[in-house]
């Protein structure tokens, strides 16, 4: 059955980046036979139902019409080591908790664990590719546990590291900008390196794939996602400024957003960014230049982490201040949980970090999301900020999951809108309005609404970098 294939790929990992990268390949290339392998029974069964993991616009589809003809998930992790010719390692790289680094560093002990895994089992000569974003250098580590095998095998270790935007991946992955392939620079590493670029190239234009040594690959990840937020962090720091001196930072975004050197796009003030891999990646960095004794270099990306966690703290304090500096007591409702529309991903999401600050001075909170799941929220909570019902009694009964928005609203002193859903645009805020408790406040942390209109309805409205009508009469 396997000879009808021209190559064999299995990915170690069924998460966020495993399942719809090896989904898309297995789509586009009927001819690759792609198997992704998990520890996680549950995790599995999830991918080979209609019901996936994750969401993601398109995935489903995806999956669908690949599944069962070239794509397959399974927990036979040795038996598709074996069958592999290709082997992605996808698996997750949290932060360091403690030790050398916590707080800063990435643990590739998956990774790691990866590696011996296939150093163990395998039976014939492999290319593996680092998946992971993972420390530059990373590959070394890898390619020594390799080495040590004892059956004489050879191992060729490339990086092709991923730029999926969480919402999008599904056409990110179709229609990537580029795909980065790093290699060693010997004959047998540009071999590896153009055995992998062919698969892509089955639907990639030759000139959107680029191939680099294996530590510019490692790094550029890393800088990528440090670039981004650092534009999300600099124009969240003007919003402030913004907010002092009556100026409108949309204005400003695209004032600033026309000079073509600058471009427009990452440059929508907001609540702050979130998601698995900014704050990650960019702490990463951080830890990498001061391992390499460049404390300049390492303060300055720090400083696009700091920005975001005072953009954050910024909000939640205006919430409280714009009540009449107290909401003990006083209904509360969060529209978007997520930390992003098009996607129940809530890692690092800002609105948890609104919702912790909130909790703590008193309120009484109702969340709707359309994605997201009250087992995600304090799942994330608990990892992320050390809160959960086990551990807070209180936190069940005034941490609400409302089933629709309106009922959400319903006798609201405020409500605050964190994730940018486009259905939060046009919902009936006449009738959101008559339904909750007066004044009523919206606080606008996605800049989506359109605040005259709500102004005129009756709400009193104040969003980031927006100047505030009623501090300002020269607008």
């Amino acid at each position: 059955m396997d000879d009808e294939f021209d190559v064999k790929i299995c990915c170690m990992g069924a998460g966020y980046v495993g399942g719809p990268t090896m989904a898309v390949i297995a789509k586009m290339c009927p001819r690759v036979r792609v198997c992704v392998v998990d520890l996680n029974q549950k995790q599995i069964d999830a991918w080979n139902s209609d019901e996936l993991p994750i969401y993601e616009p398109g995935l489903l589809d995806v999956v669908k019409c690949a599944i069962g003809r070239n794509l397959f998930f399974s927990t036979d992790i040795k038996a598709e080591i074996q069958k592999a010719d290709i082997i992605f390692i996808s698996v997750n790289t949290p932060t360091k908790t403690q030790g050398i680094g916590a707080g800063r560093a990435a643990n590739i002990k998956n990774c790691e664990l990866c590696a011996r895994t296939i150093a163990e089992v395998s039976t014939t000569n492999k290319i593996v590719v680092e998946k992971s974003t993972v420390p530059v250098r990373t590959a070394e580590a890898i390619r020594r546990v390799l080495k040590c095998n004892d059956k004489g095998l050879k191992f060729e270790v490339l990086s092709n590291p991923e730029f999926l935007a969480e919402g999008t991946a599904v056409d990110d992955l179709e229609s990537p900008d580029r795909v980065l392939i790093g290699g060693a620079q010997s004959p047998d590493g540009l071999k590896a390196a153009e055995f992998l670029a062919a698969v892509y190239a089955k639907w990639i234009p030759r000139e959107r794939i680029l191939t680099t040594n294996l530590w510019s690959s490692e790094l550029s990840k890393l800088v990528a996602n440090a670039f981004l937020a650092q534009r999300v962090s600099s124009i969240n720091s003007i919003s402030a400024l913004c907010e002092a001196t009556g100026a409108d930072v949309s204005e400003i975004s695209r004032a600033v957003g026309m000079d073509a050197r600058i471009g427009k796009r990452f440059l929508q003030a907001s609540v702050g960014f979130g998601g698995s891999c900014f704050q990650k990646d960019i702490l990463n960095l951080v830890y990498l230049c001061e391992t390499y004794g460049l404390d300049e270099c390492a303060e300055y990306w720090n400083q696009v982490v700091k920005m975001n966690d005072f953009q954050k703290k910024r909000f939640s304090e205006k919430m409280v201040a714009k009540m009449f500096n107290t909401v003990t007591g006083k209904k509360i409702t969060i529209l978007g949980y997520a930390f992003k529309k098009d996607t129940g991903d809530v890692r690092e999401t800002p609105a948890m970090f609104v919702v912790r600050d909130l909790y703590a001075e008193g309120a009484k909170i109702h969340v709707f999301d359309p994605q997201v799941g009250r087992e995600e929220m304090w799942s994330e909570m608990k990892y992320t900020c050390g809160i959960s019902p086990d551990t807070d009694k209180q936190l069940d009964e005034n941490v609400i999951t409302s089933p629709d928005p309106y009922a959400a609203c319903e006798g609201s002193h405020a409500v605050a809108i964190l994730t940018e859903w486009d259905e939060f645009k046009t919902l009936d805020y006449e009738r959101i309005y008559k339904a909750m408790s007066k004044p009523a406040f919206i606080f606008d942390g996605r800049n989506i609404l359109e605040h005259d209109r709500l102004r005129k309805i009756g709400f009193e409205v104040h969003a980031i970098g927006k100047p505030d009508p009623n501090t300002f009469d020269d607008l």
